[in-house]
């Protein structure tokens, strides 16, 4: 069994601009956000991982660097947020209204709809996020690892694993720089054990 120490990266000061949608942009951490990650440093102290993942962003990266206390991260292209096409940088409401049929659409049928009109599919990212975890059971079947994602990829994923209609994703939250644990056996079965937890 895989077990997996999850974590959504630190607070961005697009997190605490009104939680603008941070999707492929590159923005480091807050004080707050590196804060969060000592946090979780300490709660996780004398626990041996594995190894370490994140996305490529460096607002994750630096999380996992941080939370994990090592340097040894290794990154991955599918781990990176979602793409939100136009809702790039802007808060929900003043996307919404700019058009809110597109908000409308991507609410009713995620799995079909494009974020922001020219962004990913949520189908689409839940197939690459899952190809992910399937490659970290074959590299550590019995193992213990630490993932640093994003808010969007994280839920999109634990809302397809937990077999929810992928349109309540935004029902899962996931605070910034808090702990997510969860195991994989051999078929692939997800059960999630802690949920913005401290261990």
């Amino acid at each position: 069994m895989l077990k997996v120490y999850l974590l959504r990266h630190g607070e961005t000061q697009y997190n605490a601009d009104g939680n603008r949608y941070c999707g492929r942009t590159d923005i480091n951490l807050t004080e707050k956000g590196l804060k969060q990650a000592e946090t979780v440093h300490k709660q996780l102290k004398g626990l041996d991982m594995d190894a370490i993942y994140s996305s490529p962003l460096q607002r994750a990266k630096i999380t996992a660097q941080v939370a994990s206390g090592s340097d040894d991260v290794q990154t991955d292209e599918r781990l990176i947020e979602v793409d939100f096409g136009a809702w790039e940088g802007k808060t929900k409401e003043e996307f919404i209204a700019e058009d809110l049929k597109i908000w409308e659409s991507w609410m009713l049928d995620p799995a079909n709809s494009r974020a922001g009109r020219t962004g990913e599919r949520a189908d689409d990212v839940v197939k690459r996020v899952d190809a992910f975890y399937k490659d970290m059971y074959e590299k550590h079947p019995s193992g213990t690892i630490m993932v640093v994602g994003h808010n969007g990829i994280n839920r999109l994923y634990m809302a397809y694993k937990l077999g929810m209609p992928l349109k309540y994703y935004r029902r899962i939250v996931q605070e910034n720089s808090s702990l997510t644990l969860f195991s994989l056996d051999e078929q692939g079965e997800f059960s999630l054990m802690k949920l913005n937890a401290i261990v």
